[in-house]
């Protein structure tokens, strides 16, 4: 199931997420002890985060019992600020109640294969032979149709058994450690956040297109029995139909 949801700007998409991000979360510990949430990186879920860390959602919000994961990591040090995991902790996990454990970085103070490896351990012991995975994926995507480490003309668009892999990318001179369409097509839901008129055309194609995944691989994400939300603001709707 997709599902549109379109705001002014990025400002008020931020609070519009933010408040069904709450509601998700509640919704979900009335009947599970705890909430599994991936993050997304990059620069557009920044404003989200903070607000996220805001006092409004700070106190209202049960951090404790929220678990996060990552959708993917560039193989840098966690002091660099191109590093994801740094991001997250920068605008959103250093400001709210949440226990250490409770955070699943992407080490990438291992061989990046190595870091996929033990990241997909981690995923096994949360979610096993459960029917779904993630209670729900930030997912982000890119001017290229790309969303987590799948860029287009990648193999890993097309991986069907692994959790997690890690691969270099010679655009970017650099190893990612991303997780894969596999797990995340488990996921309970998916919210997809794009803002700018950078990404309208993209978008339209991705949405409203034919299915080429080597060539949009944000299209590979369906959340199989899940929800696909997307979250985007009028710039990055502005060619879509509806």
């Amino acid at each position: 199931m997709k599902k549109l949801h379109i705001a002014a700007d990025t400002q008020a998409l931020s609070a519009e997420l933010a408040e069904w991000i709450k509601d998700l979360i509640l919704d979900t510990l009335h009947t599970k002890d705890r909430f599994t949430f991936v993050l997304s990186g990059g620069s557009t879920p920044k404003a989200l985060y903070q607000l996220l860390a805001s006092d409004a959602y700070r106190t209202s919000i049960p951090w404790e019992k929220v678990h996060f994961f990552y959708g993917d990591e560039r193989a840098v040090p966690f002091e660099d600020e191109r590093n994801n995991a740094k991001m997250s902790y920068d605008t959103l996990l250093n400001f709210i109640e949440v226990p250490t454990e409770n955070i699943h970085i992407m080490r990438t103070d291992l061989d990046p294969m190595e870091s996929a490896v033990a990241y997909e351990a981690v995923l096994n012991t949360y979610f096993g032979e459960e029917e779904y995975t993630f209670d729900l994926v930030l997912l982000g995507m890119g001017d290229d149709g790309h969303t987590l480490s799948l860029f287009p003309g990648t193999e890993v668009v097309h991986e069907e058994k692994a959790w997690a892999t890690a691969f270099f990318l010679k655009a970017q001179d650099m190893y990612r450690i991303t997780l894969t369409a596999p797990v995340v097509n488990k996921s309970r839901y998916v919210a997809f956040l794009t803002t700018g008129s950078g990404k309208a055309a993209t978008l339209k194609e991705v949405l409203e297109g034919p299915f080429e995944p080597d060539r949009l691989p944000s299209q590979v994400i369906t959340a199989g029995q899940g929800e696909v939300h997307w979250f985007v603001d009028e710039a990055a709707a502005a060619q879509l139909s509806v």
